[in-house]
């Protein structure tokens, strides 16, 4: 379960979308779930992705963000030939941080 220390403890400063963003750009592969929510198939350049933070709030024991997600997609096997197809990707999560832990988990939105 991936951690967000200092993002827990920049809730509520100005400081705390940047803060999250560079948290999420360090998970690596296996902490984002964009295979997943890959609508074609394909796999994720894990490289390219950018976080955005759409909202955020305060829920009991954890904090409550929606976080957009842009990304590229390499998609395979598309008719044209041997090359794959890189596409842009996007998709929203819903990500909650406990704030005793730091622990975070990952939920896609409706």
């Amino acid at each position: 379960m991936p951690r967000f220390p200092e993002s827990r403890d920049a809730w509520r400063t100005e400081a705390f979308a940047q803060t999250l963003c560079r948290e999420i750009a360090c998970l690596g592969p296996a902490g984002l779930p964009l295979a997943e929510l890959s609508p074609r198939g394909g796999y994720a350049d894990f490289g390219a992705v950018t976080a955005t933070v759409l909202g955020a709030v305060e829920e009991g024991d954890s904090i409550r963000v929606n976080v957009g997600l842009f990304y590229t997609e390499t998609v395979g096997n598309c008719g044209c030939g041997d090359e794959p197809m890189v596409e842009n990707g996007y998709c929203e999560l819903r990500l909650r941080i406990r704030k005793a832990t730091a622990e975070a988990a990952f939920e896609a939105m409706p």
